[in-house]
């Protein structure tokens, strides 16, 4: 090659390389709350190139509350993020601009706990006593609806404002009475308090709203329809492969988070297996949400809470973006 030839080349390489640099997107991921083993496969998947070669430069914030997220997206603070459906609905009444392209729960993961010895046996007993939660917990956001469901009045109760790492502690030293939490836990709690423990799942009295679920900017997603089924692809291979086999994954979430127990967060993993697998996810694919339950999440959302903007329910949600060759494991 002559020199001048090879100037040239060297020259083209130059040009090509911000074009390339520049051809992975940057999207902001803001979930629910401190990552935990439900937030492993994309931990996982960033770690293993996959976003990277999808052209996303993925960020995974920390976040809030499902309330907290679905309002970033919402707003366009962030281009995606983790919220309880039933959580994004009431944001979209309110005017947030959020699509949910992929359920993660198909099983509402929450739950009440308390201790039996405090004479709590059941949400007849609540009346009077202390919540410990978040602010922008999904089930303070909700209580309303669990309230009249089990027949008691949503006022008869007070909430008291405990972090997710402060709920255990805060319920043993009796500083609160009850705390709600994701099912996701259980094992820990049971570990716990022993046979001092009670639980009640929504699911279990007829509350299960689809729970967590990947949530999309809507203009954020009208500009980049590609880049948004890329990234939700990626993130239903990563499932499936936890699904599969949860040890790389956990690897890859301890590696990049602090103070998280293995043993924990294997637990978790199980507990959250059960919430993902339902009659959809099995068989249309993993991550699909069913037309007939999100309608009935849009009317449980319009019932108790109302809904400032009158929408759709089928504008809450989308399956385009699915690999339906990807479904979740039958056990």
């Amino acid at each position: 090659m002559s020199r001048f030839a090879s100037i040239a080349a060297l020259a083209a390489a130059a040009l090509l390389a911000p074009v390339a640099a520049s051809a992975k997107e940057k999207v902001n991921l803001v979930l629910n709350w401190v990552p935990t083993a439900d937030h492993s496969p994309y931990y996982y998947a960033k770690q293993q190139g996959w976003y990277e070669a999808a052209g996303i430069d993925l960020v995974i914030e920390t976040g809030k509350g499902s309330g907290v997220s679905a309002q970033r997206v919402g707003a366009g603070t962030s281009e995606m993020g983790i919220s309880d459906l039933a959580t994004s609905l009431l944001a979209r009444g309110k005017g947030a601009k959020l699509v949910a392209v992929m359920a993660i729960y198909a099983n509402s993961p929450q739950g009440f706990y308390w201790l039996k010895s405090n004479g709590i046996t059941g949400p007849k007993d609540f009346p009077g006593k202390k919540i410990g939660n978040p602010p922008g917990d999904a089930s303070r956001v909700m209580w309303p609806a669990f309230a009249k469901q089990v027949g008691i009045d949503p006022a008869a109760v007070s909430f008291v404002n405990v972090s997710p790492q402060a709920k255990m502690p805060s319920l043993k030293s009796k500083a609160i009475d009850i705390t709600s939490d994701f099912y996701n836990e259980h094992d820990l709690k049971v570990r716990e308090f022993g046979d001092d423990l009670g639980f009640l799942a929504w699911r279990n009295i007829g509350i299960n709203p689809y729970g967590n679920s990947i949530i999309v900017n809507g203009d954020f997603l009208a500009k980049n329809r590609d880049l948004v089924k890329a990234f939700t692809q990626v993130s239903q291979k990563a499932f499936a492969a936890c699904v599969k086999d949860e040890t790389p994954c956990l690897k890859a979430l301890l590696e990049n988070v602090s103070g998280l127990d293995e043993a924990n967060q294997r637990d978790q993993w199980k507990r959250i297996k059960e919430l993902m697998r339902d009659p959809t996810t099995t068989s249309v694919a993993l991550g699909a949400f069913d037309a007939e339950r999100v309608k009935k999440d849009h009317e449980m959302v319009k019932t108790y809470f109302g809904m400032e903007q009158a929408f759709d329910p089928s504008e809450i949600y989308t399956n385009d973006f699915l690999d339906t060759s990807i479904k979740m494991s039958g056990n």
